[in-house]
């Protein structure tokens, strides 16, 4: 049986600590795993009143953000976001902290690489932490500008779905407080070169929304 990480056999959260505990990749898993935790942390606003209005717009989005929790109860989607939401996910992302990461995946597939496991490892334990567990989540997905879109877009929803399914299965996140999109090539991080490695990436995105109590 292949498991998620694209080798033989089940791996279980325990068994990747265990690898990365005694080898340099764990400093670099540690390290990194404080970088997406500060990335990820929310902004305080400066001052606080007992009298504040509600943001329509934090209420827009947090519409649009349980529309698509509710599609994302289970392991495996319902429905991949449409056309339109993407946009509205790509709205809400803008101004939310947010941070890329290099996951690497088999070429032209789905399937995660031994490589990429740290970074994995790395992401289980930053969104474990209790400040940012049961916050929901935008996994993102992109590719670079070779293929086609259409193509493109289809293997980043299926690389999205990937990493969220490693979060779910071997990290217990509950399934509503990740939201996996792909946009294939429609966001290149570097348009000067389209085909730049730094275009193939994962972006995790704190939509800022909380779950329901007692996530």
């Amino acid at each position: 049986m292949q498991n998620q990480f694209g080798g033989i056999g089940f791996v279980t959260r325990a068994a990747l600590i265990l690898a990365f505990a005694f080898c340099p990749a764990s400093l670099y898993a540690q390290s990194l795993e404080d970088q997406i935790g500060t990335a990820l942390q929310a902004r305080k606003p400066l001052t606080r009143s007992l009298t504040a209005a509600p943001d329509p717009k934090a209420a827009a989005e947090k519409q649009v953000v349980d529309r698509l929790r509710a599609r994302s109860i289970s392991v495996e989607p319902a429905q991949a976001p449409t056309a339109d939401e993407r946009a509205q996910i790509a709205d809400i992302a803008r101004d939310k902290p947010a941070i890329d990461l290099e996951i690497l995946f088999e070429y032209n597939s789905a399937d995660i690489s031994p490589k990429a496991v740290p970074a994995l490892v790395a992401l289980g334990n930053a969104l474990s932490r209790q400040d940012l567990k049961g916050t929901v989540f935008f996994i993102n997905g992109h590719t670079d500008a070779a293929g086609g879109a259409d193509y493109n877009q289809m293997l980043s929803q299926r690389r999205a779905n990937s990493v969220r399914r490693v979060l779910i299965e071997q990290y217990r996140l509950a399934p509503d407080t990740l939201i996996a999109a792909g946009f294939g090539k429609e966001q290149l991080r570097n348009p000067a070169n389209p085909l730049g490695e730094e275009n193939r990436r994962v972006q995790i995105v704190n939509t800022t929304v909380q779950a329901a109590a007692g996530r």
